[in-house]
């Protein structure tokens, strides 16, 4: 009789396999991956100056290859920031983040001493309410704690390429009901259970509703990705909540893999670049009695 092994729940899973990219071949900026699936890190640029069109087409193909990109030591003033977030397209002024006291298109991403809540401090990616979805997001430190406070991407292609044939084949076919209403509405806040306070308003405005594919293709690389998230997702389209909960909750505990994602350590200066369609990202909230100020622009889908 022959013996067989015994499966177990604990075996290790097979490993996704790592694509194969080259930083060796930009002549305007210097390229190191962060991680195996999503980041990188940008040098040898000031972004305080005006990037020519051929380093800007490089940071453009780096964002696109890597899904976050992150520059260290930038000194940029507030016009400059809008003015660089400003060539990847038009910006998408916030409608519920207070925004910098002169600069609208900037949102302010704030955390007081005194404060329990965060803003982002769940899985999400920015403005999948819109109907077209947005493409990138820059996010430029100015103030931080001592420690803590980093930010965590994760891969959403790298999540839909380590899934089997036939569940990517079954993806392809649904489409994801995603909402503003029930985060920003005004029935939301008055449930809310957080000190978010002034730093979110405009209650009025989140009337946003979208369609997107769940398996979303990328415009410029082609690469599908899970276009879904536990932020604005809240239904299958077609299903009910209840239908859809199941599915849903496999792909996001399946995206939040730590294989997929980088944990990104911010400095005073730093700025960071993300393709809100081919990725995740969640603020750790671990700084208790500190302030923490960063700027964010996100520049409308196109």
């Amino acid at each position: 009789m022959t013996a067989h092994a015994a499966s177990s729940p604990y075996s290790a899973a097979s490993a996704p396999v790592a694509r194969t990219f080259r930083t060796d071949h930009y002549r305007f900026i210097q390229v190191r991956r962060a991680s195996p699936f999503v980041g990188a890190h940008i040098s040898g640029i000031d972004l305080s100056q005006r990037v020519s069109d051929a380093a800007f087409s490089e940071i453009e193909a780096a964002l696109a290859a890597h899904g976050v990109i992150f520059f260290r030591d930038q000194d940029l003033t507030p016009e400059q920031h809008i003015a660089l977030a400003a060539r990847f397209g038009d910006i998408d002024v916030n409608r519920f983040f207070r925004q910098v006291e002169g600069y609208p298109e900037i949102a302010e991403v704030r955390k007081e001493a005194g404060q329990k809540t965060n803003i982002g401090g769940g899985w999400h990616t920015d403005h999948s309410y819109d109907q077209v979805p947005a493409t990138a997001s820059l996010l430029y430190a100015r103030e931080l704690p001592e420690l803590g406070g980093d930010t965590i991407f994760a891969s959403t292609v790298a999540a839909f390429e380590a899934l089997s044939p036939g569940l990517q084949k079954t993806l392809e076919t649904l489409d994801a009901f995603h909402s503003s209403r029930h985060v920003f509405g005004a029935a939301a806040r008055a449930k809310a259970n957080n000190d978010l306070g002034e730093r979110i308003g405009n209650s009025e405005l989140a009337t946003q509703d979208a369609i997107h594919p769940v398996a979303f293709r990328h415009p410029v690389t082609g690469d599908r990705s899970l276009y879904v998230n536990p932020g604005f997702t809240l239904r299958i389209n077609g299903w009910t909540e209840a239908e859809s909960q199941g599915l849903l909750s496999s792909l996001y505990e399946h995206i939040k893999k730590p294989e997929f994602a980088h944990r990104f350590a911010w400095e005073v200066g730093s700025l960071a670049i993300w393709d809100n369609r081919t990725t995740w990202h969640l603020a750790v909230n671990d700084y208790s009695g500190e302030r923490r100020l960063l700027h964010r622009i996100t520049v409308r889908g196109r």
